[in-house]
């Protein structure tokens, strides 16, 4: 039996304990998501703050986004010899002390120094959330509760856009981001004290002599076909709607539509609730079909390519109220869809390389991210003349969408025809 294996008469149960488990991890996951998405509805704010323009400003994000990329393979090794609640609670300490650090910076260094540690916390949650849910849940509902998962931690942007948007111009910089790295004591303390990360009986951590070296660990889970789909799914789905909550969709809303950050954040908000149905939605869909996977990306990417076309060939660059509508909602499908790849990457590994496999496929999305802010921010900066960011600069500077956009879909084919028919894509 392969190390780590759940034993034939301890099959993952389902029920109350499993949905306890679950939810205490989750409770982490959106603390993350809350501290990741600080930066989204304080970028004009850092940019005073700091002295700083929009290139200087992308590395912030650029620089968690790293990270968190960098960190994925790394943390997924962890959850596979250590256990996902150890890995949770050494996340925990990262992204309070990380978020305390930013709350107390009044300069550039400091300031970015204290999103790495961040995102070094941040990249150990969402991958244990799911080895929890797989250790806990039968492999059929795998999907739905990924999805949930999603679902739930993106309430912790709907957190950043209702509360900490207002707070943060009502009560000040320092402290509205001491106050959120405060939360992380209540996450730490329901984690180290009521997770149990797996049934009674089922093997979490492998047996040491039963491990594989870390380079044989990474090879075999990087040689699986599936485990490079899902990157790629993971990549082409998921950074336009990140992108766009991460950093620059304030901007793009304030600075090139004119709108005010009140009516900016309702429509940040709109992207948020579209999140959360299209996470219901595609968790349905996949765990009774799981065939569908491929048909939901392509037509996710198919509708975010064609809704951001319109929008910046309007007349002017200032698409109407109604097609910026549409674009949030659309781009809402992202990050649900981009989950159809750590399901690829799940159904095609075993379980004692799961999180190491899950780690590669979940860096795709983030760096597709880094890629897109760096290079929207850089061509802001080389566009804009003497007026600043405008509608128009802002319009050529989005088009740097279509350029990962095509490269993940290419790839995306060229590894759907690998595996072939006989895997049931």
């Amino acid at each position: 039996m392969p190390s780590g294996a759940v034993l034939p008469d301890l099959a993952p149960p389902g029920g109350r304990a499993a949905w306890t488990a679950w939810s205490i991890g989750v409770c982490v996951y959106v603390l993350a998501v809350i501290h990741r998405t600080s930066l989204g509805v304080a970028g004009l704010d850092a940019a005073a703050r700091f002295g700083i323009g929009a290139s200087a400003l992308s590395t912030f994000t650029i620089l968690q986004v790293m990270v968190y990329a960098a960190m994925q393979v790394p943390v997924g090794l962890l959850v596979d010899r250590f256990g996902p609640r150890r890995v949770l609670l050494l996340g925990v300490l990262l992204l309070s002390c990380g978020q305390l650090a930013f709350a107390f910076s009044s300069s550039f260094g400091p300031a970015l120094a204290s999103r790495a540690v961040l995102g070094c916390g941040d990249a150990m949650t969402f991958i244990s959330v799911l080895r929890v849910a797989a250790r806990w849940f039968p492999a059929a509902k795998n999907p739905l509760v990924a999805q949930l998962t999603g679902l739930v931690g993106t309430g912790g942007n709907l957190v950043t856009t209702v509360v900490l948007a207002p707070a943060l111009h009502s009560e000040g910089w320092t402290f509205t981001f001491a106050l959120t790295a405060l939360l992380g004591v209540g996450a730490f303390a329901a984690v180290a004290l009521l997770l149990k990360e797996a049934p009674v009986g089922v093997t979490v951590v492998p047996v040491a002599g039963r491990r594989l070296p870390v380079r044989e660990q990474i090879r075999q889970a990087w040689r699986e076909p599936g485990t490079r789909l899902g990157m790629w799914v993971h990549f082409t789905t998921a950074f336009p709607g990140a992108a766009f909550g991460l950093l620059w969709g304030m901007p793009y809303l304030v600075e090139g539509q004119g709108m005010s950050r009140g009516e900016a954040g309702g429509l940040l908000t709109l992207l948020v609730l579209s999140n959360m149905a299209f996470a219901l939605a595609f968790g349905r869909l996949v765990s009774r079909r799981p065939g569908i996977r491929i048909p939901v990306t392509f037509t996710v990417i198919g509708s975010t390519a064609a809704c951001w076309a319109v929008a910046l060939a309007w007349p002017g660059g200032h698409p109407p109220l109604w097609l910026l509508v549409l674009l949030l909602v659309v781009m809402g499908s992202n990050g649900p869809a981009s989950l159809v790849g750590l399901d690829y990457a799940r159904a095609h590994n075993p379980p004692e390389r799961l999180g190491t496999a899950s780690g590669i496929a979940n860096m795709g999305g983030f760096i597709g991210t880094m890629i897109t802010l760096f290079g929207i921010g850089l061509l802001l900066d080389s566009l804009s003349g003497p007026a600043g960011h405008t509608a128009e600069t802002y319009r050529w500077a989005f088009c740097w969408l279509y350029v990962p956009l095509a490269v993940g879909t290419v790839m995306i084919i060229r590894l759907k025809g690998r595996l072939g028919r006989a895997q049931a894509i």
